[in-house]
């Protein structure tokens, strides 16, 4: 474990380096982030300014979604993004052979090369909103300290589904219009999961696990979350994480690397 903490201080170092050159993009990036953020407060106004709410879910609640969903967009942005989209290059360039014959796991080191200080933004906002929506709603540091297993468990959870199909380019090179289709329904997580009819409800809860990327971290934040779904977000992210590592070690044996 050490070993690959020293790796990854000599990977996260080269890369803030390297990003560092380009400082205005952070200004872009802050731009981007808060036009994002100001559209997806404005259509969750839209739903509150008369007055309605969504089942069991004040103003304030819903803010905690979508604080969580502005976090994930952060945490996806700052390390899934700038590494898991890479896999596509490797294959097409052939590069994957050299990260093959490295004397670390090829999964560690696809998932973690790389990062981009542009996603820091939407952590930032994302914090912010859930500590404005928490000061509201009366919430002390134990409630906030409770939903960190269901948020680990949600990146967990993201990663592996992001790493899975960034693993697909082992055959279908071309992924992009499937992770953007992946992300589209992402999307998904801005609102709490009772703004959606039944069908899509379960769509999201079990074909689509979006319900644990977001609902289930605010539910848990404000205290209401049941046990049995608690226990589902930490089965759930260890079998996804267990399955895109199985999946990425199937994928490799149709690999035909550049030199074959």
């Amino acid at each position: 474990m050490s070993r690959y903490g020293k790796i990854l201080r000599l990977f996260w170092s080269a890369a803030i380096a390297a990003e560092m050159e380009y400082r205005i993009n952070f200004l872009i990036a802050t731009l981007s982030s808060l036009g994002n953020l100001a559209g997806s407060l404005f259509g969750l106004f839209l739903f509150y300014r008369t007055g309605y709410t969504f089942a069991g879910w004040s103003w304030e609640a819903a803010l905690i979604v979508l604080g969580i969903f502005t976090l994930l967009q952060g945490f996806s942005a700052t390390f899934l993004a700038p590494n898991l989209n890479r896999i596509v290059r490797h294959v097409q360039e052939g590069t994957l052979d050299f990260v093959l014959l490295k004397p670390i796991r090829s999964q560690f080191w696809l998932s973690t090369h790389t990062l981009s200080p542009w996603g820091v933004p939407d952590l930032i906002f994302g914090g912010a909103i859930i500590g404005y929506a928490g000061k509201r709603l009366g919430l002390e540091i134990n409630d906030y300290l409770l939903s960190i297993l269901p948020l680990l468990c949600g990146l967990v959870i993201l990663y592996s589904l992001w790493f899975m199909l960034g693993a697909t380019s082992i055959w279908f090179v071309k992924i992009y219009n499937a992770t953007e289709v992946l992300r589209g329904l992402l999307e998904a997580g801005r609102y709490p999961m009772v703004a959606y009819p039944a069908a899509y409800r379960f769509f999201f809860t079990f074909i689509i696990p979006v319900t644990f990327l977001t609902t289930i971290p605010a539910e848990v934040m404000l205290g209401r979350v049941q046990i049995p779904w608690l226990m589902g977000a930490v089965v759930l992210a260890i079998a996804l994480f267990w399955a895109s590592s199985q999946f990425w070690r199937f994928a490799l044996r149709f690999y035909t690397s550049a030199s074959s």
